[in-house]
């Protein structure tokens, strides 16, 4: 049993909040999930490949938010690789 009563509600504040505002922001990411040009009603609608079964290929534009997802990974694995290396911690 804890002392403070407190610190229960904390700690379900601390695990809840951040989750709402990660669903939150993943579903504003995929609602704006790629820049629209001038052709990307025509990349979207023109196929340019069939394959069995009724599969269609398309030229769609890659989506802004896995693009930013990737490039974060990297970025965090470059960071971290570089700041282990220079403080000389152990993995």
């Amino acid at each position: 049993m804890r002392f403070f009563n407190l610190l229960n509600i904390q700690h379900l504040v601390l695990a809840v909040f951040p989750a709402l505002l990660c669903v939150v922001l993943l579903g504003i990411a995929l609602s704006f999930s790629h820049f629209r040009g001038n052709a990307s009603e025509e990349r979207q609608n023109r196929v340019t490949a069939t394959y069995p079964d009724g599969i269609q290929e398309r030229a769609a534009p890659f989506p802004l938010f896995l693009f930013l997802v990737i490039l974060g990974t990297v970025l965090w694995g470059f960071g971290y690789i570089l700041m282990v290396g220079l403080t000389g911690e152990a993995i």
